[in-house]
């Protein structure tokens, strides 16, 4: 989820926690255990920190090891102590539980995203994505925000965002079901189909969805059922070539093919040489796909410069480009 996002929710588990008598029977514990929500609820994206390094290494390492299982208690140990040391007469036990469950929380919902995350790893190393709930989700921020306003007027918090909670899970069922809907109609059209990716927009009945067979790979949207197909291109597994071989050595496109399961690849001739190009099919936006990796190589085929990450407009991408082959130079 966005950040705001999890914002809100540490709000909300600091509000839940007040049902513990621990917790809501001492001002201390209470005000600790916000404390500890608030942070823990942010804590497994510290990795975001990884973009002052460059954008290669924050696409390959995002949402990895500090979503997983070791992290969760790693990171509530972490804030625990840290709380325990500045607020007296808290019971560390209880407070590292409901940090715990903050953290949690973050990751979980996390796994519903188009992104995913490795939320099980090492157990479990793949990333889970569920495609299900959009990155920003106005239901479900408008919803918390409420709730913490009506926690500001004087409602109990504990019950009101229990209230919000079960709300909010009848809600994530329904959208479960309703992506489930998609993939089933799209599987009935594509029966010969080996993967189908559907992603979740801002408008809860509409879903990107990309389909690949062995031979073709289908960009398509859902609209209120109907399904409405954008481009049609040929499967064509990365091939064995010189120009595209140097280009794979490069960090910030090895970084969006670890990230990518669908995407097209293009090769240009340039002045200076080659461009070698990948757009991932998922995030089709008014017929534009924004998630990119450009590698730009001289004529033999040493890099010049790349860029990996979201563009919106032509110009963008060329100051990118001509930073990185500044920085490389």
């Amino acid at each position: 989820m966005d950040t705001g996002t999890h914002v809100v929710m540490g709000f909300a588990v600091g509000g839940l926690a007040t049902l513990d008598p621990v917790v809501g029977g001492s001002p201390e514990m209470t005000q600790a255990v916000l404390i500890g929500a608030l942070i823990g609820s942010q804590a497994p994206d510290f990795d975001t920190v990884l973009k002052l390094k460059n954008n290669a290494v924050y696409i390959r390492n995002h949402r990895g090891v500090t979503h997983s299982v070791p992290f969760w208690f790693i990171w509530a140990a972490l804030i625990t102590i840290f709380i325990d040391s500045i607020i007296p007469n808290v019971n560390p036990f209880h407070l590292f539980l409901w940090t715990f469950f903050a953290v949690f929380l973050h990751v979980f919902v996390d796994i519903f995203n188009a992104y995913g995350t490795k939320a099980f790893s090492p157990f479990y190393p793949k990333w889970l994505a569920l495609g299900v709930i959009n990155i920003l989700d106005p239901l479900i921020f408008l919803t918390h925000i409420v709730a913490i306003i009506m926690w500001n007027m004087g409602f109990d918090p504990g019950y009101t965002f229990l209230t919000l909670y079960v709300f909010l899970t009848v809600y994530y069922i329904w959208r479960i079901r309703a992506q489930r809907r998609v993939y089933l109609e799209m599987e009935r059209l594509h029966p010969d189909a080996t993967h189908i990716f559907t992603s979740p927009t801002f408008k809860w009945h509409q879903w990107h969805i990309v389909v690949r067979t062995e031979t073709e790979m289908f960009v398509a949207g859902a609209k209120r059922g109907d399904i409405q197909y954008f481009e049609t291109y040929p499967f064509e597994p990365i091939p064995d070539d010189p120009v595209i071989n140097a280009a794979r050595k490069d960090e910030n496109l090895s970084a969006f093919l670890s990230f990518s399961p669908a995407y097209r690849w293009y090769v240009s001739l340039e002045p200076h040489g080659y461009s070698v190009k990948f757009i991932d099919l998922r995030y089709r936006s008014k017929g534009y796909y924004p998630f990119v990796a450009i590698v730009r190589l001289n004529e033999d085929l040493s890099i010049r410069g790349s860029y990996t990450g979201w563009i919106y407009n032509t110009e963008t991408l060329r100051r990118k480009l001509i930073m990185s082959e500044q920085g490389s130079s």
